[in-house]
């Protein structure tokens, strides 16, 4: 596709872009850490590790913007045969066409795999005239739908921004919610404790107490630190409870030794102990002042040792270094009474075929109304003192 001097393609896996053109689109210069999931670091290692690749059904086409052959906007994309590892669910618009004697895989994903985080998915270079690229990212999408024999082409965790300029192209418009902790200037996690109503302030620190009285400690691993023997001991905990709770986890083990060797500055591994006994761990990432939660395993059964891990941990580190959010990852009400509060997410799509496009349009329609209806009524059941809402 071409317009004027930009020309659009599909690249094919993130190698063959390279992590000097990518990140050149993902990475802004300025003060503090890039987003971490939008460089070609995350994308390699979730390819190059057998994460995600074409047999796990995620055949990496990532689509770029070129500017006399120099590229200047990127959108990864993944061509896909099933729904699995995305977060933002259509598993019943793929029913649906199926049962009306249509074929809903393969289809596109703009996403990165196995992430509910919200970030750009338009990437563009810094000094590229970002409106027009982006435009051309979009329609380059949509054709390539056609090209590829896809049903469809889903963009998730995309900026409102960015949201709202592809619902001006046509694409159907959907929202959903997560659950975000906001660092409203904390000196300490007592300092945020004091904005709870007593009986929720009450029930936190019973929570904090309940796992320092059995005896748990707690490491927080980064940079140097993440070496070949602590990641060993962390997916053991990755696989233990991913396979109950999921089945089959998604990462490989590889993939935990690419990111600490190439994105170790980004990633905090907080590891709870019993004594000198590793029982549990909570991955997460960094950058632009926010906290990313992401995987988390424990190999002993002790109450509430994952809220500590996951959230009150990831709250003591965000004050620490002064983030301004942390964000848990996807679902979970009863991230809610914890203080981490209902936050939209989105994500647009677009549906070749005529017929499943004005019914899933009509659903979007009703279910927007319906999510901001909920992240109102949430809001109003949160656990801060109402004075400070």
């Amino acid at each position: 596709m071409t317009s004027d001097k930009l020309t659009a393609r599909l690249a094919g896996p993130a190698a063959s872009i390279g992590a000097a053109a990518w990140n050149a689109c993902a990475a802004k210069s300025g003060e503090g850490d890039p987003h971490p999931f939008t460089r070609y670091e995350f994308f390699a290692a979730c390819e190059e590790s057998g994460s995600a690749t074409a047999r796990t059904g995620w055949r990496a086409c990532h689509l770029v913007v070129e500017d006399a052959g120099q590229i200047v906007g990127l959108m990864p994309l993944y061509l896909k045969n099933h729904s699995q590892g995305e977060y933002v669910f259509d598993h019943g618009w793929a029913d649906a066409f199926e049962r009306a004697g249509g074929s809903y895989y393969p289809k596109l994903q703009a996403s990165v795999p196995f992430t509910p985080v919200t970030g750009p998915r338009l990437l563009v270079a810094e000094h590229a005239e970002k409106d027009s690229i982006r435009t051309m990212l979009l329609a380059a999408g949509a054709s390539a739908v056609k090209e590829l024999h896809a049903s469809s082409l889903h963009i998730t965790f995309l900026t409102e921004e960015e949201w709202g300029a592809a619902g001006e192209l046509g694409y159907l418009q959907r929202t959903d919610q997560q659950f975000h902790w906001e660092n409203r200037g904390y000196a300490n996690f007592d300092q945020f404790l004091a904005e709870l109503s007593s009986s929720k302030r009450k029930n936190l620190r019973k929570e904090r107490a309940s796992v320092r009285e059995a005896g748990v400690t707690f490491d927080w691993l980064t940079g140097s630190d993440l070496t070949e023997a602590v990641w060993d001991q962390f997916f053991a905990f990755y696989m233990d409870t991913g396979g109950r709770k999921w089945g089959r986890p998604y990462l490989t083990r590889e993939f935990f030794s690419r990111i600490g060797e190439s994105m170790g500055d980004q990633i905090l591994l907080v590891v709870a102990r019993m004594g000198q006994r590793a029982i549990a761990g909570a991955l997460n990432l960094f950058g632009e002042g926010v906290l990313f939660g992401r995987n988390w395993g424990a190999i002993a059964q002790l109450p509430f040792l994952h809220f500590e891990t996951c959230y009150y941990q990831a709250i003591d580190f965000a004050i620490e270094r002064k983030f301004r959010k942390v964000e848990a990852g996807a679902q979970g009400a009863h991230k809610l009474m914890r203080g981490y509060m209902p936050t939209p997410t989105y994500s647009a799509h677009y549906i070749a075929h005529a017929g499943l496009r004005r019914a899933v349009s009509d659903y979007l329609d009703r279910e927007r109304e319906a999510v901001a209806e909920q992240i109102d009524e949430l809001t109003e059941m949160g656990p801060f003192r109402k004075a400070d809402m």
